[in-house]
């Protein structure tokens, strides 16, 4: 099997559309994956591979137990792959082409209530911990995003912060009072640990007190600790989805809220709305069974 079309492909990604380390490398286990696959079937050039491959491939797939998430993922990678493949002419051939995508279920993400997260934010948290939830709830970052910040991407008189979030896409999202104050009791801490770290010159945003990044595993492991306080599973991503829900269901424009989300498309914004609507629906059935 060519196994250079992949690297060649994964170049692609990485320098036309600019993915991340991370979305570069799934993309990378699930065509091994799948090239593996083929070559057990003495199928040895991907310009070889059929539809009944495929279709096979996947029959696999639920036989080996992987969600309809994880079988969705790994056809878009090779849809990808074959359209890449095709476009540069190495093939005339693409077996994914008439495949149908599976539908997955709409599963509502999680969100907190705004006592949950008063409850977190005024429990006793550091400075580093306090502007960690300022910055995932109040601005709607990802932990990636939030993790990678710099000094310089943080504009705290304007009240405005820019992160780089999905395909090196670069936006400005402004943030309140709250996080402003919480910015400016941080910087005198990260002062203190760059000076007591002797470091020289480290842009990064978010130190911790041995004057080495915070992680997104850090950011993990704190947000699964608050939730415990609250008797709640939670992760960085339900602040992110509690911020555009509460913005929704304060009467925030649906459009507003995709660009401060970062979302290319703005139905995967809509789904924050079946949130508001199911939360209304419990509101107003509560109220008239206590009536």
């Amino acid at each position: 099997m060519n196994i250079q079309f992949i690297s060649e492909y994964l170049e692609y990604l990485e320098i036309e559309k600019g993915l991340s380390p991370n979305t570069l490398e799934a993309y990378k286990r699930d065509l091994t994956f799948f090239i593996d696959f083929c070559t057990s079937r003495n199928e040895n050039e991907i310009t070889d591979i059929k539809r009944n491959d495929i279709t096979s491939y996947l029959m696999k797939l639920k036989e080996e137990h992987y969600t309809s998430a994880s079988v969705t993922r790994k056809l878009a990678s090779l849809r990808g792959f074959f359209k890449w493949f095709c476009a540069n002419e190495y093939g005339s051939n693409n077996p994914v082409q008439t495949l149908e995508q599976p539908k997955l279920p709409k599963h509502l993400p999680k969100v907190m209530t705004v006592e949950d997260l008063n409850s977190i934010i005024n429990s006793n948290l550091d400075v580093l911990q306090s502007l960690v939830v300022e910055l995932l709830y109040g601005c709607g970052l990802r932990v990636s995003e939030l993790v990678n910040l710099n000094m310089n991407d943080i504009d705290i008189k304007s009240k405005y912060v820019r992160c780089c979030g999905k395909g090196s896409k670069e936006r400005l999202i402004p943030f309140g009072e709250k996080a402003k104050e919480a910015l400016k009791k941080y910087f005198k801490s990260r002062d203190l640990i760059v000076l007591q770290n002797h470091l020289e010159k480290n842009k990064k945003l978010l130190l911790k007190t041995n004057g080495k990044s915070l992680t997104r595993q850090d950011v993990y492991n704190f947000i699964r600790k608050q939730g415990e306080k609250i008797n709640k599973h939670i992760t960085p991503h339900t602040l992110r989805h509690s911020f555009a829900t509460h913005l929704l269901e304060n009467g925030a424009d649906l459009r507003v809220v995709q660009e401060l989300l970062g979302h290319s498309d703005v139905s995967t914004t809509q789904l924050y709305t079946h949130i508001t609507k199911k939360r209304l629906k419990e509101v107003y059935f509560a109220i008239n069974n206590d009536s």
